[in-house]
């Protein structure tokens, strides 16, 4: 159901697909296009009921007294000075604070949302981590950090990019319920194919993605070409192990006919040699695939340098002759710290710079 709901408080009326907010309406004894009116403001991003102009003041107050709106207040914004990425610190109605990236390409705006305050996964090499786990986000709040980055900029987002803080899975009935709002025709209208979901690898969960056959693009972090290896850096791994995720993985393609995109942290002397990529492209035959080749972020704490240039270069020969197309990830707001997960360790630490 859309929200656990006692009769003294008020429902999330953001995270209700519009047939759910049609049945709301017949109870309260309103016509099903007034429901379709209030889908329609809730999705343009309107943060209280007042600024429903084409409803009534009575059923605004109606609305107030049951419902209420996620909103995502910008705490902090940084702006990259080379290529106008933008880094967000959103907070909701109880403090909880979230990061987001505005990327802006040739072909329109991407943002990098956040679906869980936090992270219970615990990899090695990333900063969301590092600073615990307090909840699951809402579909509604997802849609906030999306609503509030178009008003900021006055601009319309085309791409989605589930790979801010948490891990999307982990979350998978808020997740998926976002999914089917932001895609909604009434919605914001983004199609599936413009949204890619990362995962460190939660397999049950691939598996009931793939039998939605949902048109969106799964993004596996694999960071490693052996168990050895991730298991060291991504805990997850030592629940489901490389051969368990890729069985996963090409069972997805087959529900789907999706490419499934790998992405893979470089990180000096640690999963960089020849013998990893060659490794790896054994593992990944006859997958239907893409390998995209992240310079790990240098996150304080950890140890971990990027991989150079001529390592990285030597590992994309290695995958390319074994015919696995793979490319460098370009690195935006790099000055920023464009990798989500640093900003909000930041502000908790009390040690926030402004860009």
């Amino acid at each position: 159901m859309h929200s656990e709901r006692s009769e003294d408080m008020p429902a999330d009326i953001k995270s209700m697909y519009e047939d759910e907010l049609k049945e709301e309406f017949a109870k309260m004894g309103e016509p099903a296009y007034r429901a379709g009116q209030v889908y329609k403001w809730l999705h343009e991003g309107v943060k209280s009921f007042d600024e429903m102009t084409n409803i009534s003041k009575k059923l605004r107050e109606r609305l107030m007294e049951n419902y209420y709106i996620s909103n995502a207040a910008i705490e902090k914004k940084l702006i990259s000075a080379y290529d106008d990425t933008k880094k967000y610190l959103f907070s909701f109605g109880d403090g909880e604070m979230v990061e987001s990236v505005l990327m802006k390409y040739h072909h329109g705006y991407t943002s990098c949302i956040s679906t869980q305050v936090g992270c219970k996964m615990g990899c090695t090499f990333c900063a969301t981590g590092k600073s615990g786990f307090s909840r699951n986000l809402t579909a509604s709040e997802m849609l906030a950090q999306l609503q509030a980055e178009q008003q900021d900029n006055h601009i319309r987002i085309s791409n989605i990019v589930l790979m801010g803080m948490g891990e999307p899975l982990d979350n998978f009935e808020n997740v998926i319920r976002f999914l089917k709002l932001v895609s909604s025709e009434n919605g914001m209208n983004i199609g599936m194919r413009h949204i890619s979901l990362s995962t460190c690898g939660i397999v049950p969960k691939i598996y009931e993605l793939a039998d939605m056959k949902l048109q969106l693009t799964l993004s596996v972090s694999l960071h490693a070409p052996n168990d050895q290896i991730r298991s060291r850096t991504m805990p997850v791994n030592r629940k489901y192990n490389i051969d368990e995720l890729l069985k996963a993985c090409q069972y997805y393609v087959r529900q789907t006919n999706r490419r499934i995109s790998f992405e893979y942290a470089m990180i000096d002397g640690v999963n960089d040699s020849v013998a990893n990529a060659e490794e790896l492209a054994k593992r990944l035959k006859g997958i239907l695939s893409h390998v995209n080749l992240i310079p790990v972020n240098a996150v304080k704490g950890t140890g971990y340098e990027k991989s150079k240039k001529e390592s990285i270069k030597r590992f994309i020969a290695v995958l390319e002759r074994a015919g696995i197309t793979a490319t460098v990830r370009r690195t935006l707001g790099s000055d920023i710290n464009a990798s989500c997960g640093q900003l909000r360790r930041s502000v908790s630490d009390g040690r926030i710079k402004e860009g």
